[in-house]
């Protein structure tokens, strides 16, 4: 008899926030906005189960999204690594 493992879209979550992987361009723009290079942001693992869904290769940048009362929607970034 065969396994056959529940597979499960963890991006469709409610507790997970919108994740999205950043092309060239946009990495480009967001670094000259902040006027920082990418090893100055956070990191996060590329075996991370989002990075993983995401296909996330070590160096590319992950903009994640998450709601707040307070502050409404705003964006933070990752790289990975």
């Amino acid at each position: 008899m065969a396994k056959n493992p529940i597979q499960l879209d963890i991006s469709k979550h409610v507790l997970i926030p919108k994740h999205k992987l950043l092309d060239e361009k946009a990495v480009k723009a967001l670094m000259e906005q902040y006027k920082i290079s990418p090893y100055q942001l956070p990191s996060m693992s590329v075996k991370d189960p989002m990075a993983k869904h995401l296909n996330a290769e070590i160096g590319a940048i992950i903009e994640i999204q998450r709601s707040s009362e307070v502050a409404g929607k705003y964006k933070y970034y990752r790289r990975i690594v």
